[in-house]
């Protein structure tokens, strides 16, 4: 039974220093630190980008091929959901419509 070598342990140190940096960045300066104007704009859009850029995926491909068919359940109850919350704006009836209009057409029809 051999034990942890030099450089695994090496490794093992260096992410675990480089993590109780990163963490305390903010704890280290004596002066408050604040972000500048932009930076502080940008993260209002940010998880918006985020959630589409998981999303967006998901909608228009299967299997990283575009969708080419118009036999998708997912078009639909994207489609759905959208007009939806342009309507209702907001977001729990847009995800219930979207499910309505998918799930009959994934399920009962096999798209």
């Amino acid at each position: 039974m051999g034990g942890t070598d030099l450089w695994t342990l090496a490794v093992i140190l260096g992410m675990a220093g480089i993590t109780v940096l990163t963490r305390c960045f903010f704890f280290i300066f004596d002066r408050p630190w604040g972000l500048p104007e932009w930076a502080h704009r940008a993260l209002h859009y940010a998880p918006a980008a985020a959630l589409a850029a998981v999303i967006a995926p998901e909608i228009v491909m299967t299997q990283g091929h575009l969708v080419a068919t118009w036999q998708d359940a997912r078009l639909y109850g994207t489609a759905a959901g959208a007009l939806c919350y342009i309507w209702r704006r907001g977001v729990l009836g847009t995800m219930g419509v979207g499910m309505a209009v998918y799930l009959p057409l994934h399920l009962g029809l096999g798209w």
